[in-house]
């Protein structure tokens, strides 16, 4: 890392991150994806910040597993096999608790990728003619992609290579000297 890219000697960066990545058992299935990389070369350099979309909101664990269907541009996000749409209970959620992270002053946050409500990239759509559309983004980190555009996003699965983090963690550091500068 280079000396202008350097931690603040204050505190360590705060992350948000999917809490199913830190091995909490928050997935629909009563497990975690806890993801050791992450945690081994990350974690000692920041503070995690763990969400979990789906607990949060009132959805327990274990749980029925959700997909987001309908249309690619207005996603709804409903159960499998008893077609509960959570949509509008997310939605909300989701803008809460942006308002609670504002005050957390993340200078970054990792995704759980193919998740219907952390998912950053390629989240199937199961669209009404039965086809599937594999272009969605997953509700909770669409709203905070679109709150915060510019700050250091990516999926955990992005994170298989030394590189790609040193990359990350520039981006994190340019982000919170930006932020604090101003």
């Amino acid at each position: 890392m280079t000396e202008s890219h350097k931690a603040p000697t204050a505190l360590p960066l705060r992350v948000g991150v999917s809490a199913c990545l830190l091995g909490q058992n928050v997935r629909y299935d009563g497990k975690h994806k806890h993801n050791d990389f992450l945690l081994q070369q990350l974690g000692p350099h920041v503070i995690w910040v763990p969400v979990c979309p789906e607990v949060e909101m009132g959805l327990g664990t274990p749980r029925e597993p959700i997909r987001l269907e309908g249309t690619l541009h207005a996603p709804r996000l409903k159960t499998h096999n008893t077609r509960i749409d959570h949509t509008e209970a997310m939605l909300k959620w989701s803008q809460q608790r942006l308002d609670a992270l504002e005050f957390e002053t993340l200078s970054g946050y990792i995704f759980k990728s193919r998740s219907p409500s952390c998912g950053l990239f390629q989240i199937p759509v199961l669209q009404q003619d039965g086809s599937e559309c594999s272009e969605g983004r997953g509700l909770f980190a669409q709203a905070l992609t679109q709150r915060w555009p510019m700050l250091p996003v990516l999926e955990e699965a992005s994170l298989q290579s030394r590189k790609a983090l040193e990359n990350f963690r520039n981006r994190m550091y340019e982000y919170h000297h930006r932020k604090t500068s101003s």
